[in-house]
């Protein structure tokens, strides 16, 4: 074997990742991201966009790739707010981008491992037109992006759609780098001061520690977890409007009612990523009604 062989032998297969920035402060994305159910690091990115770092994903066990994993997680993310994500994603074959808006269709591009284009170009008029980018300057480097270029790899595509997007307030806290491995963007992120970690149970921890309350010294608690769920929506008894603790089941109902249209139209269209967040919005919100009416039973 040659020196050259044995060196591309030796070299690390890229690990798969991604990243999911959303256009939104850190408070409203937390809220989003609970519905998720997965353990990620939440950051800010800019004045008016947050970074989703996730600190696993069904990548790793081989079980879906990563793009349709983040596809899903993307559209999950966007059903009910106003405004969009942006999903990074990378593995060892391709990279890309899927951009989500609320229930309208997604839209993305994909690079192969070397850099070379494998997508349409329409797809990045589009993804321009709905981040509101320049359609002329920011237009044009995006053109550039989706042209043979021997020297820009995946990654570096990847870096150019995020160069873009500084002039649109995009700014990544330094290390959070595409194409890095999972490992060295939880540390990159952990270092932000302002940083959130999301638990699987959809809790969330302010510092982005990961310590629990009964971990912390002195049996100190977390005061800034979310507050306990108030009591279903219900009439009052002299007959009069619902009282106020009555919006708080609003949002369950809502969960249900889109999630499973669009569980359905992913199953007709075989569209993982649909099903998914259809799937985990009519999950959400069943378990949050049931908690509410297990707990708050009428009088």
């Amino acid at each position: 074997m040659s020196t050259e062989q044995s060196q591309v032998a030796g070299r690390a297969r890229p690990v798969p990742g991604a990243l999911l920035l959303c256009r939104a402060e850190a408070g409203s994305v937390a809220s989003a991201a609970r519905l998720l159910h997965e353990r990620m690091l939440l950051a800010r990115a800019g004045d008016e966009w947050s970074v989703l770092v996730p600190e696993g994903g069904p990548w790793r066990s081989g079980t879906d790739p990563v793009d349709r994993v983040v596809h899903g997680w993307a559209i999950a993310l966007t059903v009910g707010v106003s405004w969009p994500v942006l999903a990074l994603w990378w593995d060892g074959e391709r990279a890309g981008i899927t951009l989500a808006a609320g229930f309208r269709s997604p839209v993305g591009y994909v690079w192969l491992a070397d850099g070379t284009p494998a997508g349409m170009e329409e797809a990045m008029r589009t993804f321009a037109g709905r981040l509101g980018l320049d359609p002329v300057l920011d237009m044009r480097a995006l053109d550039e992006l989706t042209r043979p270029d021997s020297a820009a790899d995946a990654s570096a595509r990847l870096s150019g759609v995020l160069a873009v997007l500084t002039r649109a307030g995009v700014f990544l806290p330094p290390g959070l780098v595409p194409g890095e491995n999972a490992d060295g963007l939880l540390e990159a992120a952990r270092l932000q001061p302002d940083t959130r970690r999301i638990e699987e149970d959809g809790s969330v921890e302010e510092d982005g520690s990961g310590r629990s309350a009964t971990d912390r010294p002195d049996g100190i608690t977390d005061a800034r977890r979310p507050a306990p769920r108030r009591p279903l929506l219900r009439p009052s008894r002299a007959g009069g409007p619902p009282s106020v603790p009555a919006v708080v089941c609003v949002p369950a109902l809502v969960q249900m009612a889109a999630g499973l249209p669009l569980a359905v139209w992913g199953l007709r269209h075989r569209s993982g990523g649909w099903i998914v967040a259809g799937a985990l919005l009519f999950a959400h919100g069943a378990v949050a009604l049931a908690d509410h009416t297990l707990t708050h039973p009428r009088d």
